[in-house]
């Protein structure tokens, strides 16, 4: 017998993905709505790419709405001029630069002062309150003059030199990120946050405009860091923009209701970050054992398989400069690279063709049927990107695959002793993992079976969806029937009071 619905309603907010397109995280977000079918849920998915016309997966009938909207550029808005600094933009601005630049007390990120993350936070909410108001003004804000003068009072002294252009830059970049603020979310009971910094800043604006629980699953690796494509930034806008992503994530864990962590990885970065650990609730990713059922190995030249989209930040290079070694170690293997998505198509080929591998690669679209997604391979090699959470190697265990992996992020709590793992940065170490495998077919099983029990005893969907469930409950459900406390006006007696209430009663004299 189905369960019956459930009156909450969950607003499951992503960051570009889920129904819209086909990734690790994606899959992930369907299994939870597909699993909870006795929750209603309205998807929303906040971009800053052009939206997708179409959702990409099937939606189920507890699904009421899936929208994607995308977070406009207004980087040619000219900003305001020096004026009034009772105006409720450049306070809010100024506040929230100051945050984001007071210096630290330690040598990291994670130990700037309470009063860092208050302003910041401050400001943050004063925008918020404003892009609800006039969405118009995120775009006229004063963030290079409030740069620039809180960069001039309170940045770290080793801090690098921010230039009238870099304040500029900066002041384009956050105003673009911060028309997040901007999105309405759909009406419900809890708002279930899953991806990065966009997504989180409309979570965090939609809590504190209607007071809606908010739910967080922290499944980055640290937001520190910056990205490919930030390498032509200079020092002092890529600092900028680390710790604005590192202080929108210190405020979504105070905001949050609860914070579901994917690992102990993830547990330890987010109480580092200012989590509470009463707060977190850590629940590993999962797959369906049915969907990788474990086949055994084709009868073919040797090949390693490789899952990822292809693109500048999926973990494609390393993996390249480690199969060329491979390649002449043992002639003949194949590498098939599995789920490159159409985006990226041609950053693979001119990688493959620069290091000159030719047919030892196989390029796959990512497939309908996952069952097929590591058949191909003996070997599967885990080298993922610097965002990427660890549903991959999750799925290439359930298949019952070696696995050699780089031991990054939560690689080696996940994989334990049922693969091997090497040292990020050192192709021919990776190399050589890999080639020993391909020669050692018995090892190649016995570490197969090892990971696929494994898979089978700690990461499966079925946990998952029965731990979320719990969760949703807790934070979305209505809350109890208000008590009523009975002010007596009789004394409380001087000694223990007794068992009962008798003392309450007025004895007949």
């Amino acid at each position: 017998m189905n369960p019956t619905p459930s009156r909450e309603r969950i607003c499951l907010l992503t960051g570009g993905g889920y129904p819209y397109r086909r990734d690790a995280l994606s899959g992930w977000c369907r299994t939870l709505v597909e699993g909870l079918r006795r929750f209603r849920f309205e998807l929303l998915t906040v971009t800053d790419r052009e939206p997708p016309s179409a959702p990409a997966y099937p939606l189920p009938l507890n699904v009421r709405s899936a929208h994607a909207v995308a977070v406009g550029r207004d980087s040619a808005r000219p900003e305001r001029r020096r004026g009034d600094a009772d105006d409720p933009g450049r306070a809010a601005a100024t506040l929230l630069c100051e945050g984001l630049v007071e210096r630290a007390d330690g040598p990291d990120e994670a130990d700037r002062p309470d009063h860092a993350g208050r302003a910041f936070a401050g400001g943050l909410r004063r925008l918020a309150e404003l892009a609800a108001e006039r969405p118009a003004a995120l775009g006229a804000l004063p963030l290079a003059d409030a740069l620039l003068d809180a960069w001039r009072s309170g940045a770290d002294p080793s801090a690098p030199r921010l230039t009238m252009r870099d304040a500029r830059t900066a002041a384009t970049l956050l105003r673009h990120a911060l028309g997040a603020l901007a999105v309405e979310l759909p009406e419900s009971d809890l708002v279930h946050c899953v991806g990065g910094t966009t997504p989180l800043l409309t979570a965090l604006a939609g809590r504190w405009r209607a007071g809606t629980p908010l739910l967080l699953t922290e499944a980055r690796t640290p937001v520190a860091r910056h990205k490919p494509h930030e390498e032509r930034l200079s020092p002092a806008v890529r600092t900028i923009l680390r710790r604005f992503r590192g202080s929108v994530a210190r405020t979504g864990y105070a905001e949050a209701g609860l914070i579901a962590p994917l690992s102990a990885y993830h547990h330890s970065w987010a109480l580092r970050h200012g989590a509470q650990a009463a707060k977190l609730v850590q629940v590993p990713a999962g797959v369906d054992p049915s969907e990788y059922p474990g086949a055994a190995e084709l009868d073919t030249d040797p090949a390693v398989v490789w899952a990822g989209s292809g693109g500048p930040d999926s973990g494609l290079t390393p993996l390249l400069a480690a199969f060329e070694q491979v390649a002449a170690a043992v002639p003949g293997t194949v590498l098939h690279l599995v789920g490159v998505t159409a985006a990226h198509e041609d950053h693979c080929a001119e990688q493959i063709e620069r290091m000159r591998l030719g047919r030892a690669v196989r390029l796959h679209p990512l497939p309908a049927d996952p069952r097929d997604r590591y058949t191909a391979g003996h070997v599967v090699a885990h080298v993922p990107g610097p965002a990427d959470p660890p549903y991959r190697l999750i799925e290439a265990m359930m298949s019952g695959r070696a696995v050699v992996g780089v031991d990054v992020g939560p690689a080696a709590e996940t994989l334990g002793d049922a693969g091997v793992l090497v040292q990020p940065g050192d192709p021919a170490e990776l190399a050589i993992a890999i080639s020993d495998l391909l020669r050692s077919p018995a090892r190649r099983r016995q570490l197969g079976d090892a990971a696929r029990r494994r898979a089978l005893t700690h990461f499966t969907n079925d946990r998952v969806v029965r731990v979320y469930g719990a969760l949703y409950t807790d934070l979305a459900a209505p809350p109890p029937a208000p008590a009523f406390e009975l002010a007596l006006a009789v004394p409380a007696p001087r000694s223990e009071p007794p068992a009962t209430l008798r003392w309450l009663v007025r004895e007949e004299r």
